[in-house]
C-alpha cells in the first residue's frame, strides 16, 4: 500500500493497493497477503450460501425457495410484476428458510383475465408448460366456450410442487362461467386431463321490501337497495297503466316480494323475478302477482281478479322520464310558430334506454331528416309506433328484426331538429298519428274457470308467505 499526499484534502493520508510498484519489497508482500485473504473470505461466503440454499431446497423436496439475496432482489423495481403478472405467493416468512415444506400441500394460484387475454396466455403467464396448457384447454372446451372468457374473470390453478420436472406440474384448472356452476379440469393418473361441471350451492333468501316515494319511484326503490333489474321490471309491469310523471305523488309507496340467491359468503349473486308487486297511488293499492298458467300459457303479471297487466302497447316506453310536450297544437320551440305536435315528448338524460312499446317488426331504423335517428315498429295490421331523436340504436336493431315489448331499441339523444335530449314518441293508426293517451287498446289475458281457481289458490299461498316475512326498508347489499 502506498501513501499519497492530497493537498486538496488537507494533506490527509489516502491508501490504495498498487502491486505494480516496488515488487518484492516488504510493503509489496503486505499488500499481496491482504488481497489474497480478502478473496478467500469472499469465496468462502459464496460457498456457504450455496450449500445453505441447497439444504433448504432438499428439505422442501427440491421446491424452489428464494435465498436471502433473491428476496432482496425481488424487492427492487424489477421484482414487481404489477397486476398483469402479480405474484400470488404469500410473503416470505423467515421461518420458511428453516422449516421443510409440507409434502401434501399443493400450490394454488389465482389468475385474473386481462384485456386481450386468451385462456392459453393466462396459463402460460402462470407458469404452465405449453403442452399442459393445450391439453387442459382441450378438455375444458367440452363444458366451456373459450370465446366467452371475459376480462376480470378469475382462473384458479393448482400445481404439484413435487413434480419430476424442474417446473411445478399443473394439476387442475377451475373457473366459474356463471353464478350457478363451476367448470374444473383435472390431471388423471395417466397424465391426461378430464373436465367436469360442479354446481355451485346457492341459498334462497325470500325478500320482502318496500318504501315511500318522496321524489321519484326510481330513486325511492334505489334508496331501498332494490337491484336495478328489478326496478326496471317493476316500472315495466306498471307502464301499461301508470303515467309515472303525472300520477305519482309524494307519500305514495311501493312493495315487492322476490327471492335472492346468496353464495357461501352471504353475497347476493342473483335474483328471481318479482313474485309480487304493489304500487299505492293516492291511497289506492294496485297489486300484481307473477303467475305461470297451468295450461302452458306464458307466465305474466295478473291483478287479484286474474286480469293480465299486459296491454297491446306501453303507455310510457321509457323509464323515469317526464312528459315535456303533449299531443296537439303547440308553439314550436325552434320554428317559432304554432304547429301540430303529432306525438309525445319525454325529457330524459342522454343515453337513457328506450323500450319497444309492443311486440312487432322493425320497419325503419335510420337517420330520418328532422326526426334524427329514427325507429318505426309495426305491431299489427293497424298500429305502428315511432321513436325519434335517438342518440343511437341498440345492438341488433335494423329493418326486418322482430322485437318484444319492453326490449331496448335505442337511447335518448338530441339528433335531428331538437332543442335537447328527449324522446319523441308517436303512435300511428292506419298510417296516421293519433294521441297515444286517447287509445283504448285491448288488454292481455283474462283467467277464467279452473285457471282462475288455481290462480286464486296461488295468490292465497303467496299472501301468506308475504305476511309471515316482515317488510324491510333496506335490502341487504350484495357487496
Amino acid at each position: 500500500m502506498t501513501s499519497t499526499n492530497d493537498p486538496s484534502n488537507n494533506d490527509k493520508t489516502r491508501w490504495h493497493v498498487d502491486l505494480g510498484r516496488r515488487i518484492g519489497s516488504p510493503g509489496w508482500f503486505l499488500q499481496a497477503t491482504a488481497l489474497v485473504a480478502l478473496i478467500g473470505v469472499t469465496i468462502g461466503l459464496g460457498v456457504y450460501v450455496n450449500f445453505a440454499s441447497s439444504d433448504i431446497r432438499n428439505a422442501a423436496g427440491d421446491e424452489e425457495v428464494p435465498t436471502p439475496f433473491s428476496v432482496i432482489a425481488s424487492l427492487g423495481p424489477s421484482g414487481h410484476s404489477g397486476e398483469a403478472g402479480r405474484s400470488l405467493t404469500a410473503p416470505l416468512d423467515d421461518s420458511a428458510l428453516l422449516q421443510p415444506a409440507d409434502d401434501d400441500d399443493a400450490s394454488v394460484k389465482q389468475e385474473k383475465v386481462m384485456r386481450g387475454d386468451t385462456l392459453t396466455s393466462v396459463l402460460i403467464r402462470a407458469g404452465v408448460a405449453l403442452a399442459d396448457a393445450h391439453n387442459a384447454i382441450s378438455a375444458l372446451s367440452e363444458h366451456f366456450n373459450m370465446r366467452r372468457i371475459r376480462e376480470g374473470q378469475e382462473i384458479e390453478l393448482t400445481f404439484d410442487p413435487e413434480g419430476d420436472s424442474d417446473e411445478p406440474t399443473l394439476q387442475a384448472v377451475r373457473l366459474q362461467p356463471d353464478v350457478e356452476r363451476a367448470v374444473t379440469v383435472a390431471r388423471q393418473d395417466d397424465g391426461s386431463f378430464a373436465s367436469s361441471v360442479v354446481p355451485v350451492r346457492l341459498d334462497e333468501a325470500p325478500t320482502h321490501a318496500g318504501g315511500r316515494i318522496s321524489d321519484s319511484l326510481y330513486m325511492a326503490m334505489e334508496h331501498a337497495g332494490v337491484p336495478a333489474n328489478l326496478i326496471s321490471e317493476f316500472i315495466r309491469i306498471y307502464s301499461w297503466d301508470v303515467d309515472f310523471q303525472r300520477e305519482i305523488q309524494e307519500g305514495d309507496s311501493f312493495e315487492i316480494y322476490f327471492d335472492r340467491y346468496e353464495d357461501a359468503d352471504g353475497h347476493t349473486v342473483k335474483t328471481g323475478p318479482l313474485l309480487f308487486a304493489s304500487l299505492t297511488l293516492s291511497g289506492k293499492r294496485h297489486a300484481l302477482y307473477y303467475y305461470q298458467p297451468k295450461d302452458g300459457g306464458d307466465a305474466d303479471y295478473f291483478d287479484a281478479n286474474g286480469h293480465s297487466a299486459r296491454k297491446a302497447l306501453l303507455l310510457t316506453p321509457i323509464d323515469g322520464a317526464r312528459l315535456t310536450s303533449g299531443f296537439g297544437m303547440r308553439h314550436h320551440p325552434i320554428l317559432g310558430y304554432t304547429k301540430m305536435h303529432k306525438g309525445l315528448d319525454f325529457g330524459a338524460g342522454r343515453g337513457t334506454p328506450i323500450h319497444a312499446a309492443g311486440d312487432g317488426v322493425v320497419e325503419k331504423a335510420f337517420h330520418f331528416g328532422t326526426y334524427g335517428n329514427y325507429v318505426r315498429i309495426r305491431h299489427n295490421g293497424t298500429y305502428e309506433t315511432a321513436y325519434a331523436h335517438m342518440q343511437g340504436f341498440a345492438k341488433g336493431i335494423h329493418p326486418g328484426v322482430h322485437v318484444h315489448q319492453g326490449q331496448v331499441i335505442g337511447y335518448v339523444g338530441t339528433t335531428g331538429r331538437s332543442t335537447g335530449p328527449h324522446l319523441h314518441y308517436e303512435v300511428l293508426k292506419s298510417g296516421t298519428q293519433v294521441n297515444p293517451r286517447g287509445l283504448k287498446l285491448p288488454t292481455g289475458r283474462q283467467l277464467d274457470g279452473q285457471q282462475l281457481v288455481a290462480f286464486r289458490k296461488s295468490v292465497e299461498d303467496l299472501d301468506t308467505q308475504i305476511a309471515a316475512l316482515p317488510m324491510s326498508t333496506t335490502i341487504a347489499s350484495s357487496e
